[in-house]
């Protein structure tokens, strides 16, 4: 006689696809119900948050640390070795949180950490179509529910083998308490342990406590995500599927050749006026500088982002079955690009202008390298458009974009205006004290060469309170000017 004994079949990952909700098809992005973390994921993901929790909360040198901790954390997440599109992505997440020890303008830091959050999810989502390239990017705000639920499986699943998870939690609690009540004894034997330890832990004030495990869930839950991204990624290149073509030649020639007329007739009216500068200020009755370089810039950079949204259009509407479409296509949209060209030049002289006129500002710094980048985009386009291939484009778009932030952190935007305002009060002696005493200490070596009373008037104050977490090298030549020759009191500037 004999038994038969019947094995509980575990469901297969495939077989556990879409048995929860998902806004997302189960061709894009399927619900893996069994997925579950691997221990290393885990681990990795609790040494990054440790790290984050423990360097961030100045901004210095503790970001890229703490970033490289979760790029170790995600390699170590997989089994499958990183591409080279991989490698890129690390290479400029470093690059941009690196920007944090190199300056210490607030605006431009923010700026380059989210920059590289958004390159971090574009690149982990490896997709090339626009759609998914923007969709990848927005992957770190649609994971956590998807995390939340491959981490808790996985720490269900976590083998720890015969030790008992409650062991584990008595003796941490255990070893914590020996080291801080030893540390603590060390510490009041000899002064300079104390002040060792005091540079290395942090105040655990109530507050602060609150500040590090948040940082810590916010470090680790980053990390995951990355992780379960790496390793589980979404396809959304298949949500754009190529369209057939629903119009015919004429139907988009018309408007867009009418477009370009347009552009030529106002590019050929106004060759005076776009390119004229001074001279055309002279010789204008009743048109100061200020109103010549307002004139339009604004609907310049709007007409700008328009004539990329006709172009995209366009391209995806027209047909380019026989050599006369392609011909066509290839033709009417490289003089519109030309002519595109033509009016991004015509706005950035009329910034300089403006800011040669009036002094240097962030702000227009800024909207000077957005009018740049638009720029690079036209001629992506006139590239593209040679060879009437384009799956390079979003990429190329979105890397365009990561190098103009890097670009704004090179520049040094705090020191680029402070050193042109200094250069304007020496040659008319007009300047805006209450503007540059609001920069940041990049600033510090151009305000420096400032005579007094102005030179005291607009160098920052030293912050006393940055511990060596924030050790930033901006600050540290800031420290060292003030130093060499120290701030005097501020007296009313004339």
């Amino acid at each position: 006689m004999s038994v038969t004994t019947q094995v509980p079949q575990v469901p297969s990952e495939s077989q556990g696809k879409q048995r929860r909700w998902s806004p997302w098809p189960s061709r894009v992005w399927p619900v893996l119900r069994y997925a579950a973390a691997p221990g290393r994921a885990l681990i990795t993901a609790a040494v990054a948050g440790g790290i984050g929790a423990i360097m961030l909360g100045e901004r210095g040198i503790g970001y890229p640390i703490t970033a490289a901790a979760v790029l170790v954390a995600i390699v170590c997440s997989g089994r499958r070795r990183p591409s080279p599109w991989d490698v890129a992505g690390a290479a400029a997440i470093l690059a941009l949180t690196s920007v944090a020890v190199f300056r210490s303008s607030d605006w431009l830091v923010t700026m380059c950490v989210w920059a590289a959050v958004a390159v971090s999810g574009a690149v982990l989502s490896r997709s090339w179509t626009w759609r998914g390239t923007f969709l990848g990017a927005l992957t770190p705000v649609l994971l956590p529910v998807r995390t939340m639920r491959w981490a808790s499986r996985g720490v269900r699943r976590l083998d720890t083998g015969r030790i008992d998870p409650a062991r584990i939690v008595v003796v941490t609690v255990v070893t914590g308490v020996v080291v801080v009540v030893f540390s603590a004894l060390f510490a009041a034997a000899d002064p300079t342990f104390e002040r060792m330890l005091d540079a290395v832990v942090p105040q655990w004030d109530p507050s602060a406590a609150a500040g590090r495990v948040a940082l810590f869930l916010l470090v680790a839950g980053g990390a995951l995500a990355a992780s379960y991204l790496f390793t589980h990624r979404p396809r959304f290149d298949r949500i754009a599927h190529p369209s057939p073509s629903t119009v015919s030649r004429w139907e988009w020639i018309v408007p867009a050749a009418s477009l370009v007329i347009l552009f030529a007739v106002f590019v050929a009216v106004q060759i005076t006026t776009l390119f004229g500068g001074q001279a055309h200020v002279r010789v204008t009755d009743g048109l100061t500088n200020a109103e010549y370089a307002r004139q339009g810039f604004w609907q310049l950079l709007a007409v700008t982002a328009l004539t990329l949204l006709v172009i995209a259009v366009v391209v995806r509407k027209a047909p380019r079955e026989s050599v006369g479409d392609r011909a066509a296509l290839r033709s009417v949209l490289g003089v519109l690009c030309v002519l595109s060209l033509v009016v991004v030049a015509s706005a950035l002289h009329r910034m300089s202008l403006y800011e040669q006129q009036y002094g240097y500002t962030t702000l227009r710094l800024f909207v000077t390298s957005v009018e740049w980048w638009l720029g690079s985009v036209f001629v992506l386009v006139m590239v593209s458009g040679v060879r009437m291939s384009a799956r390079w484009l979003p990429r190329a778009v979105g890397v365009g974009a990561a190098l103009t932030v890097l670009g704004l952190a090179v520049i040094n935007p705090d020191a680029y205006v402070a050193g042109h305002n200094v250069d304007r009060f020496a040659s008319t002696g007009k300047i805006d004290t209450q503007y540059l005493s609001g920069l940041s200490t990049d600033a510090v070596p151009e305000l420096d060469r400032l005579p007094e009373p102005y030179r005291s008037c607009v160098l920052p104050a030293a912050d006393t309170s940055r511990g060596w977490r924030g050790w930033n090298l901006a600050d540290a030549n800031a420290d060292r000017i003030r130093e060499s020759d120290p701030v005097l009191a501020c007296t009313s500037t004339p």
